[in-house]
This record gives C-alpha cells, structure tokens and sequence, in this order.
C-alpha cells in the first residue's frame, strides 16, 4: 500500500490548472520537508491535488504556510534538455491538514475514509464530562475458610 504522510512548509503557492477537457482542477504546489538531521538541508517535493480538494487548495493555501500532507508518492523520470534523465518525487494528496487551525482539506471518496473521521477530538463525550456521584464500595467480606499455615512443607 502506498500511503504517505508529511508535515511540510508551502515554498510556492499552489497554481490551479485544468485537464484539457477543462473538467478536471489540478492544484500543484512545492512544499520542503525538514531533514531529519540538521546539517542535511530541506527536501523538495512537488504535490499534486486533484478535483474540488485541487480547488481548495488553491483558494486556503498559501507560500510560507506548514502543513499535513496525507496521500500516495510516485517517481517520476523527466528527460532534461542536458541529455540526462532526472527523477523527481511527486506526491498526490487525498488530505490536506493547516497546522494550527481546526480546518482539514479531504479529496472526498478518494481517501478511503469518510470525512467524517477527520481531526476530531480525543477524550470524554460530553456527557460523560459532568460530575458524577461516587458510590463508596462496599467492602469484601472476610474469606469463610482460613488458610492453616502450619501445613504448608517447608
């Protein structure tokens, strides 16, 4: 299966074209991960979003802001007018999650999960969040056979 998931920082805005049937929106965008270690410098990927997220994106997303990548990665080969073949990573989001805001972008049936079992919140429902009284347990009864350690072998 390939899944993917990356937080990242937009370093170009996402651009929004149309398939040539003009059915289709298609967001592209940079975003740079950071490394692992401090001295390796930040890695670039293209994104990709498709149909009303594409749209979205577009309108919500901008350079400079961090996000959550969801989404699958392929390797693409470009022939460089150089002479040589270049690879380069493309990432095709499902979800887009805004750090620090309470919004999620979702490509709709094409996640895999329903929108509704994004972001939600972790912990007591509300009913259960009230105070309840507290019933003192009752205590155990005494055992009814007491155990004669006098036989025990050693």
């Amino acid at each position: 299966m390939n899944s993917c998931v990356f937080m990242a920082e937009v370093v170009k805005a996402p651009e929004l074209r149309y398939t040539q049937d003009g059915q289709m929106a298609i967001a592209e965008m940079m975003v740079h991960i950071d490394p692992l270690r401090a001295d390796d410098p930040k890695s670039p990927l293209k994104v990709v979003a498709w149909g009303n997220l594409g749209q979205q994106v577009q309108e919500q997303v901008r350079e400079g802001d961090t996000v959550i990548l969801e989404g699958r990665l392929a390797m693409n080969t470009i022939d460089r007018p150089e002479g040589y073949k270049e690879k380069v990573a493309e990432m095709t989001i499902s979800r887009l999650h805004p750090v620090g805001a309470g919004m999620s972008l979702s490509g709709g049936s094409s996640s895999g999960l329903p929108s509704s079992t994004q972001s939600k919140p972790v912990g007591p429902s509300p009913a259960s969040a009230s105070p309840a009284t507290v019933v003192p347990a009752m205590p155990s009864p005494p055992p009814a056979v007491e155990t004669d350690f006098d036989d025990i072998p050693f």
